[in-house]
């Protein structure tokens, strides 16, 4: 599943397309009528691992999920989910989940808690932290309603780089490395999305998929533990 950085990295390809009409609207996806779209402007958004569509009235949300996948200007064989031309060119959207939002963004997404937004607000995501003290940091991690964007990725390299192992329970943290924690989940937000635009990111990764500490020099265990396996 891409997390927060890839997703942010597809907004920005899609840059070229923001302020544009769409043109044409095909693709597989039945839950609402597609034709909606055409001949409405486009801008794009994300928080955390959603890919939002933004019209005048409505927005389109994509979710990749496990198997979901996009080209930008060429296609697949198979039928996309979602296909959009616009005048200068065209993108399409493969499996995933694509659904309509009639709500305000806002009343819909705490963009505090997008790791990614220049609304995160570490503050309220160490007190939810707090308020969760029975939770497994494994867990926790991956709850986006505290680190929206956040995946497998981040669930193994940030507690390595706080020294804090993620079958640790949330209330044993002490404060201070509850901030700790905070601040190196979103260090690593940006630091994966500079990895990822470089092309380099599986260079830096230290535990992920590795079998050996780089820092201790002992092997790696690897194991499925907490609600989220």
């Amino acid at each position: 599943m891409p997390e927060g950085p890839s997703i942010v990295i597809l907004k920005e390809e899609l840059a070229p397309f923001s302020g544009k009409k769409v043109l044409t609207v095909a693709g597989t996806e039945k839950s609402f009528d597609l034709q909606l779209l055409k001949n409405k402007t486009a801008h794009f958004r994300t928080w955390g691992k959603h890919f939002l569509i933004c019209f005048p009235k409505f927005t389109v949300r994509v979710h990749l999920l496990l198997f979901g996948s996009y080209l930008i200007n060429d296609r697949k064989k198979a039928k996309p989910r979602l296909h959009l031309r616009f005048r200068n060119g065209e993108v399409n959207f493969y499996a995933g989940s694509v659904q309509l939002l009639t709500s305000p963004l806002d009343e819909i997404y705490d963009w505090s808690a997008d790791l990614l937004n220049d609304a995160w607000a570490p503050r309220k995501a160490s007190q939810k932290l707090k308020n969760m003290p029975q939770a497994l940091l494994c867990d926790a991690l991956l709850d986006q309603d505290i680190f929206a964007g956040a995946g497998n990725i981040f669930k193994n390299e940030v507690p390595w780089r706080v020294r804090v192992h993620p079958s640790s329970s949330v209330g044993a943290l002490p404060a201070r490395k509850r901030s700790e924690l905070v601040k190196a989940m979103h260090d690593f937000a940006f630091d994966f999305l500079a990895w990822k635009k470089a092309g380099v990111l599986k260079q830096h990764l230290n535990v992920h998929t590795k079998t050996e500490c780089p820092r201790c020099k002992i092997p790696l265990e690897k194991s499925y533990m907490g609600k989220g396996k």
